[in-house]
């Protein structure tokens, strides 16, 4: 038997699904076929290669082999060792002698493109990422028809062997900032990649803050609205979510999704996002600064309804409000990880029943409750995960604060919270652009929303080439 069948035998033992089929061409040649069934069609299988070489056996020999072989993607195989990608990415292997084919049979086992799931819009496209790396590639190139978008491929992981594609326009991105990124793939050294969350971390840390600095999207106009404004975007094979680098702060506040709407009427959106998220990360900590320390900030029919509704609480006011927030945490996971037809009836319990039994039993007060509704309630407008995770961070944060200095704490959890921010980069471009610092072409595309004819220039942010995006009005 050839000894690179051998190998592969022998490689692959153990391994059920390994199709190894021979055809006789003459006396002393044999044409071997092996592929596995679970990742290939085997319809495709008979129709590409096996119909073919049955009928004209032959007349085959290695020098002609390739032109019996009808796969639409074909390569040459010159070194054996490359045989195990190939064949565990769903092409069949054809050898003779020491000519060695991979012809893509690939099994139908993709999911068809979905409407978006998380990042719904009212405006603009309905499709999503799926799964499948040439059909991501496709969503994304059938908004840019250009030769300028530029993709570098890499296959990172030991044991998944996983495609990882960089998208770029040549003509308009940051080049060293293209190779910065490459170089940080290519230095990956991990047994397996399984989501595009992984590469991110590896890529650009994890451990140094609490913010996302990469944006994972489900929606290919995301993407081709971000190359277009010259930053990049990381496409990973088996994940429905492409990451766009780099990312600042107000991306995960006001998307992209707001082009699709009038300036004038989403600017007062834009601003209420950042209103939102601001009051879910200090409206806890301002209750309890007012009502241990500042009393005199409010007015003193106020205060006395307060007190009064308080009375018979046997908690500290920031004992009671750690207590409500962490139920609701509690509440907010068994909502994300129940299943969908359960999740609504988990929240009505949570929010309602106990809420009212809570302040029945005496354990918090209603002003409590509404407190950490609206907290609750404001952070519901981020749809990024980890966005939200960081707002948590600084809400306790000024909650420790404010339990210990009153205003004063929530001077200082500003303070904190600005000099921390302003102290990260993502992908060496500084996170809380483009407010600080400002920059004013990127803050017209995203903190507020300029009429799409006045958006002529990309951001200096990104890229010092190719600036016009569209021709001035003179």
């Amino acid at each position: 038997m050839n000894k690179i069948v051998e190998r592969i035998k022998k490689e692959f033992n153990k391994t059920p699904d390994l199709i190894i089929k021979e055809i006789n061409i003459n006396l002393f040649n044999t044409v071997y076929i092996l592929y596995l069934e679970t990742v290939s069609g085997s319809n495709k299988v008979n129709d590409y290669i096996l119909k073919n070489l049955i009928a004209s056996k032959n007349k085959i020999n290695k020098h002609n082999l390739k032109s019996f072989l009808a796969g639409p993607n074909t390569k040459e195989i010159k070194n054996a060792d490359e045989i195990e990608y190939f064949i565990t990415s769903g092409f069949t292997i054809i050898i003779l002698n020491s000519v060695i084919y991979g012809v893509e049979t690939r099994a139908d086992i993709n999911r068809s493109v979905a409407n978006t799931d998380v990042e719904t819009s009212i405006n603009g496209p309905k499709d999503s990422f799926t799964e499948n790396y040439q059909i991501n590639l496709g969503l994304i190139k059938r908004r840019l028809k250009s030769h300028n978008l530029k993709i570098e491929n890499r296959v990172v992981g030991r044991k998944t062997s996983t495609q990882v594609g960089l998208l770029y326009f040549e003509d308009i991105v940051d080049t060293d900032m293209v190779q910065d990124v490459i170089k940080k793939i290519e230095s990956i050294d991990i047994d397996g990649i399984i989501d595009s969350s992984s590469v991110g971390f590896l890529i650009d840390g994890e451990a140094n803050h609490v913010y996302p600095t990469f944006l994972q999207t489900e929606r290919p106009d995301m993407v081709a609205t971000a190359l277009l404004e010259g930053k990049m975007a990381i496409v990973i094979d088996t994940t429905p979510y492409v990451l766009i680098i780099p990312a600042f702060f107000i991306d995960f506040i006001n998307p992209n999704i707001d082009n699709y709407s009038k300036s004038k009427n989403i600017n007062f959106i834009k601003i209420l996002r950042l209103f939102s998220y601001f009051l879910s990360m200090i409206a806890p900590a301002l209750y309890i600064a007012i009502m241990n320390y500042n009393q005199e900030t409010i007015p003193t029919n106020l205060l006395v309804d307060f007190a009064i509704q308080r009375n018979g609480v046997p908690f500290p006011t920031i004992v009671e409000t750690l207590i409500m927030l962490g139920v609701c945490e509690i509440l907010r996971e068994s909502d994300l990880r129940f299943p969908s037809n359960y999740g609504s009836a988990i929240s009505i319990l949570g929010a309602i029943v106990l809420g009212e039994a809570s302040v029945s039993a005496g354990i918090a007060s209603p002003i409590t409750i509404i407190v950490i509704a609206i907290t609750f309630i404001s952070s519901l407008t981020f749809s990024n995960v980890e966005i939200n995770n960081s707002l948590r961070f600084f809400r306790f944060i000024f909650i420790l604060l404010a339990g210990f200095f009153g205003l004063y704490g929530i001077t200082l959890g500003i303070i904190f919270f600005l000099v921390y921010t302003t102290n990260i980069t993502s992908f060496n471009k500084p996170y809380f652009a483009p407010l600080a610092p400002f920059n004013k072409t990127y803050f017209n595309n995203t903190v507020c929303k300029t009429p799409l004819y006045k958006d002529t220039k990309r951001s200096t942010l990104f890229t010092h080439k190719n600036m016009h995006k569209q021709k001035e009005d003179s």
